[in-house]
């Protein structure tokens, strides 16, 4: 009786183990959120350029994907400033792996011809 107590006991021990070890991962991954928030923050400081929104936010297998609007070149009328989307990736910490540019226009004008307003 005592293999049989002694095999339970440190079958809750290792059962905790595992547990503990999900939640110091779980709390490793970032929240929706702080992704954003520093992949915002990242992109400014390379690029020196205002990161106005997020206008698209998507968990990928790899971490994350975003569509930032940055503010390239401002303009008097403001509706006249030049803003571009930003396509940047993340990976899963939420650390800024790679951005390129996929579109400039003006702050005033829509693109009634894409879908989604891309």
């Amino acid at each position: 009786m005592s293999n049989t107590s002694n095999t339970s006991g440190s079958q809750s021990s290792s059962n905790s183990s595992k547990g503990k070890a999900k939640e110091a991962a779980d709390e490793d991954v970032p929240s929706p959120m702080e992704v954003l928030r520093n992949a915002r923050t990242q992109l400014s400081e390379l690029t020196g350029m205002v990161a106005e929104s997020v206008s698209s936010f998507e968990r990928t297998e790899d971490g994350w994907t975003l569509q930032i609007e940055v503010l390239e070149l401002v303009r008097v009328p403001d509706t006249m400033s030049l803003l571009a989307s930003y396509e940047a990736t993340c990976d899963l910490q939420g650390e800024l792996t790679g951005y390129r540019r996929v579109r400039r226009y003006e702050r005033g004008r829509s693109d009634s011809n894409r879908p989604g307003g891309r």
